[in-house]
């Protein structure tokens, strides 16, 4: 029984401490009006109340995503680079570039 109880344990500790496993996920390009300019890939990190995107060994942090009403705005925040970041839904993360008028959206599989 003491040998059930110590393997569970490790178990639970071995679950809970594992860095989440980011998602290769395919983005469109386009102008913050929409005009496509291109298509990308880069690997998201969600963490649901943040998320990150890497891209050739560059790392943007979106930062505690806000939102005052989930079912009306979309979750939210400026990250330090001056990105506006959103979660458009659980598979869907976009970051808005206002200095380049770009806009990367990205739909995770």
């Amino acid at each position: 029984m003491l040998r059930i109880t110590v393997v569970l344990t490790l178990l639970l500790l071995a679950g809970c401490s594992s860095t989440p496993k980011g998602v290769d996920c395919p983005g469109e390009v386009t102008t913050i009006y929409g005009q496509a300019m291109g298509n990308t890939e880069a690997r998201i990190f969600d963490l649901v109340n943040a998320f990150s995107v890497t891209k050739d060994d560059v790392t943007v942090q979106s930062g505690r995503l806000h939102s005052s009403d989930r079912f009306q705005y979309v979750p939210s925040a400026v990250t330090p680079e001056g990105y506006y970041a959103q979660r458009l839904s659980d598979k869907q993360f976009r970051l808005i570039n206002p200095y380049q008028n770009t806009m990367i959206t990205w739909t995770c599989p």
